[in-house]
């Protein structure tokens, strides 16, 4: 069943990305899905437990790379539970669930490959110059966080900012 995504405003609302977009992912996508399963193949060699090669077996809802894509792009483009993710893939949603936790880690490294995921933890100053790099303006959004005030008038004077209405 799959995604029936018939242009490209479509394409862009169920995916989040555009044709020409998704077109370039698919291939790298492709090569470390394949890459995975062959990791996973050898694993199961060594240790005995595999006796299938890779592509042997039943061949699931999700048969090509495309589909495999759009499953996983689907869902974090939308966030529906697993009973929606199910029907709209023609699966049980215990067989959703077990899709996207395989195809997650496949579609992270392939952002990560294509250098498209952004810093998640800046520790230093020079972590953020380096993500920065190239960036002519930063804007910033910020939020007056809520602070639990001390009940000693001291320790009140000694965090006042001065913004807000004088201490007496």
């Amino acid at each position: 069943m799959g995604l029936q995504i018939r242009d490209e405003r479509q394409m862009k609302a169920l995916t989040g990305l555009s044709q020409a977009q998704f077109d370039s992912l698919l291939p790298v996508f492709s090569d470390i899905y394949r890459a995975t399963q062959q990791q996973t193949y050898e694993e199961g060699v060594q240790s005995g437990t595999r006796r299938r090669h890779p592509g042997g077996g039943s061949k699931g809802k999700l048969p090509t790379m495309a589909e495999k894509l759009q499953f996983v792009l689907y869902y974090y483009k939308t966030y529906p539970t697993f009973d929606v993710l199910g029907t709209q893939f023609d699966m049980v949603r215990s067989k959703a669930h077990e899709n996207l936790h395989k195809l997650s880690p496949i579609l992270y490294n392939t952002l990560v490959h294509l250098e498209l995921m952004p810093y998640r933890e800046l520790g230093t100053p020079d972590d953020l110059k380096a993500a920065l790099h190239g960036v002519d303006r930063l804007i910033i959004d910020a939020t007056e966080r809520a602070y639990h005030r001390s009940q000693e008038d001291a320790k009140q004077r000694e965090h006042y900012s001065g913004k807000k209405n004088s201490i007496r």
